[in-house]
């Protein structure tokens, strides 16, 4: 596993982040920071490439991983949508004064929004991946749906929840009820930057019709939404990372 550096999330816990820091001084020049999904780590396909790119323009990239998540350390059944969302407004204190683009991935672009809410350091725009907005109350109606879910949420606190990707993953009560701090898509949400969301048209996890209400929700000034066909959720064909890319160049 490569060597990355490590940041006190809290009293036990380190998590783990990666960054390419640019030559050039212009600190006006924005950087990238990359969030991404649940139960997905920094080495994955788009991150790997983008930090890639960013190299190649010399310009600032930040990627991490949540605690419970890929290099870092804790369980991920004790993650919450709450501490998940502390530990990367902790990571974006790593760009200091720059102004920095948020490029989310699934649950990273639901976390995205929340960091921007937050109207924390100079937050230039966001580029969201199929952004899995109010993703714990997709969780509870699909466990309500489903007997045996409910049934081991209620004896266990928890339901292994089968993946196309890998391991089932652990869905806890606990994030369940954290997530009910976090909903946004009832109220909808201000936005003082530019925002770009691009959407799978056969995205099986996240519907592109949820991205959709997720971008008619968002109130911002500058705001488009992609639909890429022929794209999973992942969106990680070089054509559809490249489209990240030049997404998050236009806005920086």
């Amino acid at each position: 596993m490569p060597q990355f550096e490590m940041m006190e999330a809290r009293p036990g816990i380190h998590i783990a982040f990666d960054r390419h820091v640019p030559a050039n001084a212009d600190r006006q020049k924005p950087g990238f920071l990359w969030l991404g999904g649940f139960k997905s780590d920094m080495t994955g396909t788009k991150a790997e490439r983008l930090m890639d790119l960013a190299r190649e323009a010399d310009r600032l990239f930040i990627r991490f991983d949540y605690s419970g998540h890929g290099a870092s350390e804790g369980r991920f059944e004790d993650g919450t949508l709450t501490s998940w969302l502390a530990e990367a407004c902790m990571i974006l204190g790593l760009a200091d004064d720059r102004p920095m683009i948020l490029i989310g991935s699934s649950m990273g672009g639901f976390l995205a929004l929340l960091v921007a809410r937050m109207k924390i350091g100079r937050i230039a725009g966001l580029v969201l991946v199929a952004p899995a907005a109010d993703m714990t109350e997709l969780m509870a109606a699909e466990i309500a749906a489903n007997p045996q879910a409910r049934a081991a949420l209620e004896r266990n606190g928890m339901w292994l929840r089968p993946s196309r990707y890998g391991d089932p993953y652990p869905i806890t009560r606990k994030l369940i009820e954290d997530g009910a701090k976090h909903l946004i898509l009832g109220g909808g949400i201000d936005l003082r930057c530019p925002l770009r969301i691009l959407h799978g048209d056969q995205d099986p996890d996240v519907p592109w019709q949820h991205g959709l209400k997720t971008f008619a929700a968002i109130r911002s000034p500058d705001a488009q939404f992609t639909l890429i066909k022929d794209g999973d959720h992942r969106l990680s064909r070089d054509r559809d990372i490249m489209a990240i890319h030049r997404a998050a160049e236009e806005l920086a």
